[in-house]
């Protein structure tokens, strides 16, 4: 069901906004905008779309009358995660800072953010999904970093993971590629509610309610304050990381092999250095 969860609640004064790649509904009288994902087949991130996207948090942080965020996505699938082809060299030294500015012009903007996730939720959408304050998952999601898989690893995903699940999860999802379905989501921390399909754009209306009252610059504050220890990681810790995957780790055989085998639809051929 990929029907969007502001549709029955859009006023008169409704906004809606195509762009390439999402689509922007902003409801004024309600305050709160939905930015849903509508790349095609999959809902594939790409670099221009991390780019656009962050330059929508920029304006939706901006306006005074939205108070919070529905992140959503059409189709079967909230998104099989970032493009693979521009994990090659000479892309991915463009690709990883576009998404790693997306994640911080989502905690810039200082809004609430709930995303609502159904289907597969994979790689970079996922690491996008770490940067919301909600979780709201249907009964047929699943989540996982899978990137090890492919001789890579998610500098943003180990970076964010930390502030929902344990160490333990961490290293099942970072160093093994685990995915978990909806409710081992659910009951490690990763996600906050577990609803049907059906139900999904009701829960995430029902998130947004409580906000509607609420002062808008007093929640931006809000925002600001108890997302500190969140917005410090994305600062150096996260520059680290970045700095491993596009040194020390592309410098690596399989650092690139797995990602080229991909888009080669053959096996990689690992060579353990």
């Amino acid at each position: 069901m990929s029907t969007s969860p502001l549709t029955p609640a859009l006023s008169p004064r409704g906004e809606r906004g195509p762009g390439p790649g999402f689509e922007k509904l902003i409801d004024r009288e309600h305050h709160v905008a939905e930015i849903r994902l509508s790349a095609g087949r999959g809902n594939v991130i790409d670099r221009a779309l991390c780019e656009r996207l962050a330059a929508v948090f920029g304006e939706l942080g901006a306006d005074r009358a939205i108070h919070c965020v529905i992140l959503s996505a059409s189709g079967p699938d909230f998104s099989w995660g970032a493009s693979v082809p521009e994990h090659m060299p000479g892309e991915v030294d463009r690709m990883l800072p576009a998404l790693h500015g997306l994640a911080q012009a989502l905690v810039d903007s200082r809004l609430p953010v709930a995303a609502l996730v159904r289907g597969r939720c994979l790689g970079g959408a996922l690491e996008l999904v770490l940067c919301a304050h909600h979780v709201i998952v249907a009964e047929n999601a699943t989540l996982g970093l899978p990137e090890v898989k492919l001789g890579v690893f998610p500098p943003l995903g180990a970076t964010l993971l930390p502030f929902r699940v344990s160490q333990p999860v961490v290293d099942r999802m970072v160093t093994r590629g685990d995915v978990l379905d909806a409710a081992e989501a659910v009951s490690v921390g990763l996600a906050d509610e577990l609803t049907s399909d059906a139900a999904l754009a009701d829960h995430g209306r029902r998130w947004a309610s409580a906000y509607e009252t609420l002062s808008g610059s007093s929640i931006r504050f809000a925002c600001e304050a108890a997302r500190r220890g969140f917005r410090d990681a994305l600062g150096e810790p996260l520059t680290r990381l970045e700095a491993l995957y596009l040194g020390r780790l592309l410098e690596t055989h399989d650092g690139v092999e797995g990602v080229r085998a991909f888009v080669e639809k053959r096996t990689p051929r690992w060579q353990h250095r």
